[in-house]
C-alpha cells in the first residue's frame, strides 16, 4: 500500500475490540496499538505505589513515565520504566479502578500525545474508547464495536478464568456496568460513537466471523484491492 493507513476501533469493555484489532493487524501486517493497556499500566502503578486516590501524584507519574508497548506473537507486552507489567495490568483490581484513573484529563492528555505520535507512523490498527473521536478523528476507517452486557460479561469472565483470577459472573457484570457508566459519562473524551463510524454488534459472532466482516468493510471503505 502506498498510503499510510489508520484503522480505529472503539467500543465498551468486552466488546471484542482487542481481538478484532489484533486479528486485523496480523492479517494486514499493520502495527497494533492497544490504548487501553496504557491506561491499565498507569492504574497498576498507581495501585502499587499507593497513590490511586491521589490525583496530583497520578498526574505527576503520567508526565514522567516511560511507557512502551511491543506487539509480539499476538500479545501486547507492556513496559513501564523498563519493567514489564504485561501480566499485572489485567488483574481485577486494575479493572475496578482503571476507568476512574482514565477519566483524569491530564492523564488522558499525556497518553494521547504518545498515541498520536505512534499514529504518525501510519499503517496502524488502534483500539480503545476514544480512538475514533479524540485520538484519530481523521482515521481512514472507524469502527464502533458493541455486544450485549451478558456476552461481554462472559467474555471477560473467561479471560479472568484463563489467568486463574478468582471472580464471579456477577462481580464481572457489575464491574462492566460501572465502567460503562463512567466511560460514557466522563467529561473528557467520553465513550461515544463517532458520526462516521461503522457500528457493529458482534454478540453472536466468533472472532473469525468478526475478522471476515471487518476485512470486507476495510475493502469497501478504503477501496484497496490488495487487502486480502
Amino acid at each position: 500500500m502506498l498510503k499510510k493507513i489508520i484503522i480505529a476501533i472503539d467500543g465498551p469493555a468486552g466488546s471484542g475490540k482487542s481481538t478484532a484489532a489484533k486479528n486485523i493487524a496480523q492479517k494486514l501486517g499493520f502495527t497494533y496499538l492497544d490504548t487501553g493497556a496504557m491506561y491499565r499500566a498507569i492504574t497498576f502503578l498507581a495501585l502499587r505505589n499507593g497513590i490511586a486516590e491521589d490525583i496530583s501524584a497520578i498526574i505527576d507519574m503520567a508526565r514522567r513515565i516511560n511507557l512502551k508497548l511491543r506487539f509480539e506473537n499476538g500479545i501486547t507486552r507492556v513496559f513501564v520504566n523498563d519493567e514489564e507489567v504485561t501480566g499485572q495490568i489485567r488483574s481485577s483490581e486494575v479493572n475496578a479502578k482503571v476507568s476512574d484513573i482514565s477519566k483524569i484529563p491530564e492523564v488522558r492528555a499525556e497518553l494521547v500525545k504518545i498515541q498520536k505520535k505512534l499514529g504518525d507512523e501510519g499503517n496502524i490498527v488502534a483500539e480503545g474508547r476514544d480512538v475514533t473521536t479524540v485520538v484519530f478523528p481523521n482515521a481512514d476507517l472507524k469502527v464502533f464495536l458493541t455486544a450485549t452486557i451478558d456476552v461481554r460479561t462472559k467474555r471477560r469472565l473467561r479471560e479472568f478464568q484463563e489467568k486463574n483470577f478468582s471472580i464471579t459472573y456477577d462481580e464481572v457484570k457489575e464491574n462492566l456496568e460501572k465502567r460503562d457508566k463512567i466511560d460514557s459519562g466522563r467529561e473528557v473524551s467520553p465513550l461515544r460513537k463517532a458520526e462516521d463510524a461503522i457500528e457493529f454488534d458482534n454478540s453472536a459472532l466468533t472472532p473469525e466471523q468478526d475478522l471476515d466482516y471487518l476485512l470486507v468493510k476495510i475493502k469497501d471503505v478504503l477501496n484497496k484491492s490488495d487487502i486480502k
